[in-house]
């Protein structure tokens, strides 16, 4: 009997053992920033779509480059609620229309890859302020926080908009991770500033999206790796990876949203368009782009992106 319970105690330390080692190793490759993201090199998922017509991205680059060259923002900073450091740019308009919008890049991004859509927005007469999420570009944070710890670090971006504008009318837009993050954002309670969200392929759960793409890239179930996983995630970034729903934050969100997807969307499955846009009870509207992969909806075709978008944002922004 006593052979059995040093062997049953052998056992169970040996199976715990080896659920924190699971739970680390997938904690490291998917929220460590410090880690290299070896699952993103030649992903079949994030290739460039034939949809994607290479005179459009050389002009969209050029543009791009361009803007960049002749607008130098202010860097902006906060300090989170847990004491990290955040960075942001800042680019100012002069027009004294009291439009802002707030950019959001997304999964191992920065801001500084969001010129496209900052120059868009600025052309169109905003103040635009693009910040780095925590664990990202110039930002402090030794996590990625898949939007959810995001989220709360965007209502201080918004208080910084407000406290500098009190008038300001405010847009969110984010594209995957960062359109996860304005769902998110969605749901907390907003001041009356924020008028209209926009998310580009954003994910319905940080759960389903992580249970996706551990089925796509080891073919194995979410039952016990995500738990082990979970587990983790909890102890050294303090957040619940089941508690991270934009489809639960969308629902209960007050603030009209567009909902934009490229049907070919295979890394954030184009399916997660439905879960969140039928969660939302509010004003809203989708936009599917045939043809376009994740994130290249506005590189597919770019005039039917922008004439949505502001036909959609026009309508709330005063």
């Amino acid at each position: 009997m006593k052979k059995f319970s040093i062997a049953a105690i052998c056992i169970i330390l040996i199976l715990l053992v080896m659920y924190g080692f699971t739970g680390n190793y997938f904690y490291n490759m998917a929220l460590n920033p410090n880690k290299e993201k070896d699952f993103l090199s030649d992903n079949p998922h994030l290739a460039q779509s034939e949809a994607v017509s290479g005179k459009v991205a050389e002009s969209s680059k050029l543009a791009d480059a361009e803007f960049a060259k002749e607008h130098q923002p202010d860097e902006m900073s906060i300090v989170s609620a847990d004491q990290l450091k955040l960075s942001a740019k800042l680019y100012e308009n002069n027009n004294h229309d009291h439009k802002w919008a707030i950019i959001v890049h997304g999964y191992t991004g920065n801001n500084t890859q969001m010129i496209r859509w900052v120059r868009n927005f600025h052309g169109n007469g905003y103040n635009v302020l693009a910040p780095d999420l925590r664990g990202h570009g110039k930002s402090g944070g030794n996590y990625i926080g898949m939007g959810w710890d995001d989220r709360k670090d965007m209502l201080l971006w918004i208080k910084q908009i407000t406290d500098k504008d009190p008038q300001a009318n405010i847009a969110l837009f984010g594209i995957s991770m960062g359109g996860a993050t304005v769902m998110m954002t969605s749901g907390e309670k907003l001041p009356s500033n924020v008028k209209v969200i926009v998310e580009d392929c954003g994910y319905s759960s940080v759960m389903e999206v992580f249970t996706y793409q551990l089925d796509d890239l080891f073919g194995l179930p979410k039952f016990p790796l995500m738990n082990a996983a979970n587990t983790v995630t909890k102890l050294r970034a303090g957040y619940d990876l089941t508690a991270a729903s934009a489809v639960k934050q969308v629902l209960k969100s007050k603030t009209p949203m567009l909902f934009i997807h490229g049907e070919d969307d295979s890394f954030v499955p184009y399916s997660m368009l439905g879960d969140v846009y039928n969660a939302a009870n509010v004003d809203k509207e989708k936009l599917i782009i045939p043809g376009a992969g994740h994130g290249e909806a506005e590189l597919v075709d770019p005039e039917k992106y922008w004439n949505k978008v502001w036909g959609f944002v026009d309508k709330y922004m005063e």
